[in-house]
């Protein structure tokens, strides 16, 4: 009898020691299962921030004298550069926009009858503008732009060329003028806006002559008007509609 009780108490012994086992392995997997595994990535540098685009530039004033060193050429304008090159740092093309600093720029150029030109330097900037005159119809317009640069980035010196432009076209001895942003399409890479801009290659008499403003300028001049002559037209028809009212008014009186 007492060999049978410490038999059922040794089987008993062994239940519980394996029940604490697996008690516990339950545990353990219950524990691990909700903690996320560790991943081990390599580490990869971030990819270089892009450069914040300028605002507006400043409203610079250049002027070209002539061999009487008398002024034949005037200029009023912010510009702004957009230039697409190969990048030595980043090894593909990127995008730098450029604002032109007046308080840096040094300018020069050279008259004609008919043909001018200003150039604007600005550390390793140069650009270069070239206008024709149509001594037929007295009209003249840019014709050329070129712009040398040799920024930080590029792996060389490039220069950006087009001598078949048809832009800022006006009166002989008028100024042409355009004081919202315009850009003007020079080459696949290059482009430029400028802001605020007048100027005059030819027949410069001291000052400005007469402005002739673009299509974008003309736009803002055209609103004011159609809203003026509209209110006008809305006055008009109230007038009308009161007088043709008092006339039927009076009409209906008869006399006794």
């Amino acid at each position: 009898m007492s060999y049978v009780l410490s038999t059922i108490r040794e089987q008993n012994r062994r239940s519980g020691a394996i029940f604490s086992l697996l008690l516990a392995l339950t545990i353990h997997q219950t524990l691990t299962a909700d903690v996320p595994p560790t991943v081990v990535t390599p580490e990869t540098s971030s990819p270089p921030a892009s450069p914040a685009t300028p605002g507006p530039p400043e409203r610079g004033s250049y002027n070209v004298t002539n061999a009487t060193d008398a002024v034949c050429l005037l200029a009023r304008m912010g510009l702004q550069l957009k230039i697409s090159f190969i990048s030595r740092s980043h090894g593909k093309t990127v995008q730098e926009v450029l604002n032109l600093h007046p308080n840096l720029v040094k300018f020069s150029g050279s008259c004609d009858p008919d043909s001018a030109t200003l150039i604007l330097t600005e550390d390793n900037i140069t650009l270069t503008f070239s206008f024709s005159l149509n001594s037929t119809s007295n009209k003249f317009h840019l014709s050329g732009l070129e712009l040398s640069a040799a920024l930080p980035d590029m792996t060389k010196r490039i220069v950006f060329r087009n001598t078949t432009l048809n832009y800022m076209v006006g009166t002989l001895g008028h100024s042409y003028m355009c004081q919202k942003e315009k850009t003007l399409s020079v080459t696949q890479d290059f482009s430029l806006s400028t802001f605020q801009l007048q100027v005059q290659p030819f027949g410069v008499n001291g000052d400005f002559g007469a402005a002739e403003v673009c299509e974008l300028d003309e736009d803002d001049m055209l609103i004011p008007i159609i809203v003026g002559a509209a209110l006008a037209v809305l006055v008009l028809i109230v007038i009308l509609a009161y007088v043709i009212g008092r006339n039927r008014s009076h009409a209906g009186y008869q006399t006794i």
